[in-house]
């Protein structure tokens, strides 16, 4: 199993053989990543709940490759701002788990602000 720094790593190699570190600002990078976001969003853009979850074998292999090159995109960018992409989300889940304590939040889809100060919903 590749880590994420084995998928940097991967992907730092692909784009200096090919020169492309040049094009490869953090703007152009997080440009490219939104068209690869619309790329992803496009294979479920008219499809029902269900639908959304049963996606046939076609689909499902072309939305993988979609979400292949947002994390290509993802940890070039990581790494040109040399960002440890796990110790990010550890950190965003902590935060995460205190703006959403489980005792609120427990099958409700608001946002925390919704119940934030509220004491009736706990």
């Amino acid at each position: 199993m590749k880590t994420i720094a084995d998928i940097q790593a991967l992907v730092e190699t692909f784009a200096t053989e090919r020169d492309w570190n040049k094009f490869h600002s953090p703007k152009n990078l997080v440009m490219a990543l939104s068209v690869e976001v619309a790329e992803l969003m496009e294979h479920f853009q008219w499809l029902s709940e269900d639908q959304s979850q049963n996606l046939n074998d076609d689909i499902k292999k072309d939305v993988a490759r979609e979400i292949a090159d947002i994390q290509v995109y993802l940890a070039r960018i990581a790494s040109k701002l040399q960002i440890d992409i796990c110790s990010a989300v550890t950190e965003k889940m902590q935060e995460n788990a205190e703006k959403y304590p489980v005792e609120k939040v427990r099958g409700k889809a608001e946002k925390y602000t919704a119940y934030q100060n509220d004491s009736s919903n706990g």
